[in-house]
């Protein structure tokens, strides 16, 4: 399966865990991709810390923008509430 795995297929994964838990936490993310897809689909950072590709998130942006927001503090995407500032990042 991880040889067909676009970074589409990825986003919509991440998405799915949102559904299904509400939040998804950056650190599990970065794990559960590599593991489940590949570490294509991870990098590592200038810092040195191990991150989701830049394609899965621009993809996983795009299917998420308006029902999905990042939480900085947390590292941690999470659904939308009705209380939430426009915008992606939430503090």
């Amino acid at each position: 399966m991880k040889k067909n795995v676009t970074a589409e297929i990825v986003a919509q994964w991440m998405l799915g865990e949102i559904e299904r838990d509400n939040v998804l936490y950056q650190e599990t993310a970065v794990f559960e991709i590599a593991e489940k897809f590949g570490e294509r689909f991870t990098s590592e950072n200038e810092r040195g810390n191990v991150s989701i590709n830049k394609l899965v998130l621009a993809a996983f942006r795009k299917i998420s923008e308006k029902s999905v927001v990042w939480v900085r503090g947390d590292r941690m995407w999470r659904k939308r509430e009705d209380f939430d500032d426009a915008g992606r990042q939430q503090y």
